[in-house]
């Protein structure tokens, strides 16, 4: 799996812009809308326009921060400038203005037109004094706009009230608590707790009571000093399949201990500042051995941090998370566990195949086709079922083996199967035969893991179900 980086067009970061010179060219309604923004970040605006423009400087609250001129573009006009926006309805003038900007590193925006920016203004959600913003680097300011209407709905209006509330009792909270991470667990709790209920309520004097309460004593230590372990399934590698429970811990978890078969999009959604440990296992290659995985669990939990461990897929199917928890529960770690949809599940629905069908399919059998041993030694007889779904994981390398020893123990080569690699993932591919000829067509076609196989009749419903091509 490729973890190769992922680059941006533009970094998203907030300017300090009080009281500093911005220059705005153009009279066009994207002139009026920028200078508008800029003033509402406490900025003194320059605007070069004329008539379009007249309306924004007639409220009183903004005559000592805009000068209307109607005066041509020079380059000495970004002599103290901090930023300039060229939004004009002439072409060859922004790109004079955007040349005289680069020449002088004066911050440009060309409006509509990214490829001329050094930086763009982004969609805005306004909870003074918190921000939101959202960008499509500029390439589909439809898009954004959309996005920006759906966090309108989801983010309550009265967040700005409980920010202005948390930089009340920052000082506060800092001289109670040392250590940052103490710090963070204390603020998640009130952030998503009672607290921020009375708040969105318009109860902020009793959540301001309640916050002093919480500062005292036991009830703060009890709050910052424990440590856990959070057991998360990642699902089988598209972010959108993950539950909110696991965005949630993975978002306030201190340490992340990771395998291989997390792809790099859902790693991305860890928090930004958490220690990343990569913990993955490779057939024959095992970065770290299970044993020394649940020692650190243990250790890391004991610590006070909070331990987040990610797979791939569900942890309790294949997973072995089942025997990382067991040295938890001796431990007396406390830990949660948070199921994800396992491969099987998520390549099966992304393929078109569903694993069981009124007229074809009445069970599913999931199978490792790597076991302890790292051999094939199944029961083979109970496999050979009418109307049953074989899933094997882990079988790629075994596939040979397991296509013969099928056949020999009574299943028809002509029994359909399919393979289904990088399953949910953008470049997944679905390899489809029989049982008698899949191990010849991979070896034709060179099928990347990980790999899922599916056997059974279900796999003939693909083609007309196959609603991702």
């Amino acid at each position: 799996m490729s973890t190769q980086l992922q680059t941006w067009d533009f970094l998203p970061i907030s300017m300090n812009l009080q009281g500093r010179e911005c220059l705005v060219v153009g009279d066009t309604e994207q002139a009026v809308r920028k200078t508008d923004l800029l003033l509402r970040a406490g900025a003194k605006v320059r605007l070069l326009g004329d008539a379009n423009a007249k309306a924004l400087v007639e409220s009183a609250d903004v005559l000592n921060a805009i000068t209307l001129t109607s005066e041509s573009f020079h380059p000495e006009l970004l002599q103290s400038c901090a930023m300039v926006v060229a939004a004009s309805n002439s072409t060859d003038l922004n790109q004079q203005v955007a040349q005289a900007a680069q020449a002088r590193g004066v911050p440009v925006n060309v409006v509509e037109q990214p490829e001329l920016s050094s930086f763009i203004f982004p969609s805005i959600i306004d909870r003074h004094p918190v921000l939101v913003s959202v960008t499509s680097s500029g390439g589909a300011p439809v898009l954004t706009r959309l996005l920006r209407n759906r966090l309108e709905s989801l983010i309550p209006h009265g967040f700005g009230r409980l920010a202005d509330l948390a930089m009340e009792f920052r000082d506060k909270v800092r001289a109670r608590f040392g250590h940052i991470n103490q710090r963070r667990r204390f603020w998640e709790s009130v952030l998503e707790g009672v607290v921020s209920d009375l708040v969105f309520c318009g109860r902020t004097d009793k959540a301001r009571a309640m916050l002093d309460d919480m500062l005292i004593g036991e009830q703060a230590d009890a709050i910052t000093g424990a440590g856990e372990v959070y057991l998360v399934g990642a699902g089988p590698g598209d972010p959108d399949l993950l539950t909110f429970r696991a965005l949630r811990l993975m978002r306030q978890a201190d340490v992340v201990l990771y395998d291989r078969l997390v792809s790099p999009q859902i790693l991305d959604l860890v928090r930004r500042d958490a220690k990343r440990i990569n913990v993955g296992k490779a057939r024959s290659n095992h970065t770290l051995p299970q044993q020394e995985i649940n020692a650190m669990l243990v250790e890391l939990a004991k610590e006070g941090k909070r331990v987040l461990r990610l797979k791939g897929g569900d942890p309790f199917i294949f997973g072995r998370g089942g025997e990382e928890i067991d040295q938890l529960a001796d431990a007396g770690i406390p830990f949660q566990v948070v199921p994800g949809i396992t491969a099987a599940s998520g390549c099966a629905a992304y393929s078109g195949i569903p694993l069981t069908h009124r007229d074809h399919s009445q069970s599913v059998r999931f199978v490792t086709g790597h076991l302890k041993s790292d051999t094939c030694d199944l029961p083979w007889y109970e496999f050979v079922q009418d109307n049953q779904t074989l899933v094997f994981y882990m079988g790629l390398v075994g596939l040979p083996v397991i296509s013969r020893e099928l056949i020999a123990h009574g299943m028809k080569p002509s029994t359909p199967i399919a393979l289904v690699s990088r399953g949910t993932l953008p470049d997944q591919q679905v390899l489809v035969g029989e049982l008698g000829n899949i191990a010849r067509k991979v070896e034709e076609q060179q099928i990347p893991g990980p790999t899922i196989i599916i056997i059974g009749d279900v796999v003939t419903l693909r083609d007309r179900l196959r609603w991702m091509d």
